[in-house]
């Protein structure tokens, strides 16, 4: 498979890019846990079927010492007991946040209040930050076709 536009190394690639690559090491660099950020990024790839988003997150989280069995779990992390209650409230906020145009109204309050528990007014602007980057980043891989299975953990970092 080949992808429709290639983002690295294309003509137009240095131009938009960069800028989505240091968006994404802002990211990494906030307050909000690194555990945390690979697991929602993780989840909202899930959501969209991003290939490309699922190999990248699953094989930096798994570098940085998370589980297989968490990892392996994301998917159904409501009937999971391996998370922490602020992973799961991460995880509630980030499906609500991904699917606004399911009819379901965007994050509803007692969403927004379970990640406000446990999560500061920085934590939170980095989380909403984070699903909304990952929601763009995953539609431009999708629309694009690009291809999984060849990233190297670190290798956008």
């Amino acid at each position: 498979m080949d992808a429709r536009l290639d983002f690295v190394t294309g003509p137009n690639a240095p131009k938009a890019f960069k800028h989505l690559m240091a968006a994404g090491r802002e990211l990494r660099a906030s307050a909000l846990p690194a555990a945390t950020q690979e697991l929602v990024a993780l989840r909202v790839s899930q959501i969209n079927g991003c290939a490309v988003c699922i190999d990248m997150h699953t094989k930096d989280a798994a570098a940085a010492g998370e589980t297989a069995v968490r990892l392996n779990l994301v998917a159904a992390w409501r009937e999971a007991k391996v998370f922490t209650e602020a992973e799961r409230a991460a995880l509630e906020l980030a499906e609500e946040g991904t699917r606004v145009g399911d009819g379901a109204g965007g994050v509803s309050d007692g969403v927004w209040e379970r990640a406000a528990r446990h999560y500061d007014e920085e934590q939170l602007t980095a989380l909403v930050v984070l699903v909304s980057f990952m929601n763009m980043v995953n539609r431009l891989n999708v629309i694009t076709q690009q291809p999984a299975g060849d990233y190297v953990p670190g290798q956008f970092h």
